[in-house]
């Protein structure tokens, strides 16, 4: 995002954009913006995709339906133990509720199994991952975010913050993030496997397989123009050449 009129080309960029900002830049408006622009400390800018409350509603639910099943299951064994098993349930009673989001979201790379079944992770408002201090300061303020009844406080904070921010985030300087998809990994189209007729360097034998992963996604006229510059190897152009590099980047890669 480029930096506001009037400040050094260097300086951070505030958070998000202003529909103010799009207009006297001449760029259209961005009015449901809810993505998050933090610059590291290299003054590289991150864009963090903030998750609005209905998701979050729907993972908490999630959350819900998990602890209330570990303290059926658990909680009927102890009902056996009498006395014993009466306060063991107290005490799972209150790790279900309080450290249970915490060590999740620490150990757990930001995520509660709510959390990852809605594609959700909690992160630092710099971006970093969630520390302890953080994850435990935003759980415990769900008593504040909970009243005055059906986490009302917490859902009016979420809707005035334009990155969806209960109390406990606010407090904790954390933030709910959309995790982004995975990104499928380039393949060489699937050709016979060929040998390049000819020793070749590392270097060599990494571009050609990069040329196989990659040329799919080059208009066919880019590809035959590639290809072309190997005709010496492949002893063949057009479309004829990029089906041999498919090949010889397939044997290089050790495929049938």
């Amino acid at each position: 995002m480029p930096p506001r009129a009037g400040k050094p080309a260097g300086a951070p960029a505030s958070e998000g954009s202003s529909a103010t900002g799009a207009h006297a830049t001449g760029e259209p408006a961005r009015l449901l913006d809810t993505y998050r622009e933090v610059v590291t400390p290299e003054g590289v800018p991150l864009h963090l995709p903030a998750a609005g409350p209905v998701p979050r509603a729907l993972a908490w639910l999630i959350d819900l339906g998990v602890r209330m099943a570990i303290m059926l299951v658990l909680g009927t064994v102890l009902a056996l133990m009498g006395a014993l098993g009466q306060g063991l349930r107290l005490v799972l009673l209150f790790a279900v509720t309080w450290a249970y989001p915490i060590v999740c979201e620490v150990a757990w790379d930001g995520q509660t199994p709510g959390k990852r079944a809605m594609g959700l992770r909690v992160v630092g408002g710099d971006g970093a991952p969630v520390g302890w201090l953080q994850a435990i300061v935003r759980n415990l303020l769900r008593t504040v975010d909970a009243l005055p009844f059906g986490y009302a406080t917490g859902l009016v904070a979420s809707l005035c913050d334009r990155h969806g921010r209960r109390v406990g985030d606010l407090v904790a300087d954390t933030l709910v993030v959309h995790v982004p998809p995975p990104a499928a990994a380039p393949q060489v189209p699937a050709v016979p496997a060929r040998a390049p007729g000819q020793p070749l360097r590392a270097d060599e034998q990494a571009a050609i397989v990069a040329f196989g992963e990659r040329a799919p996604q080059l208009p066919p006229a880019r590809r035959a123009e590639l290809a072309g510059l190997l005709q010496p190897l492949t002893g063949a152009t057009g479309a004829a050449g990029v089906e041999r590099l498919y090949g010889i980047a397939n044997g290089l890669l050790g495929r049938r």
